[in-house]
């Protein structure tokens, strides 16, 4: 999406921020940018959308730890 789109700058103001976002949450980040409107930033029901990408974050976070203690 960097490479190919505009999406990431017209959800972020730099790069830093989406730099962190893609190493330490992605799905959340990724799900940001897609539900990220031009004029109007994420409204209503695509929060919920940003959620679901947080909540996937959580599970493959959860799931790598619980992996490394079973190894």
């Amino acid at each position: 999406m960097w490479l190919f789109t505009s999406l990431l700058s017209r959800a972020f103001d730099s790069w830093l921020v989406p730099l962190i976002g893609f190493l330490l949450l992605p799905w959340t980040t990724l799900a940001y940018v897609l539900m990220w409107s031009s004029s109007n930033g994420v409204l209503g029901f695509e929060w919920l959308i940003v959620a679901l990408g947080f909540l996937f974050d959580l599970g493959s976070h959860n799931e790598g730890t619980r992996r490394r203690r079973t190894a």
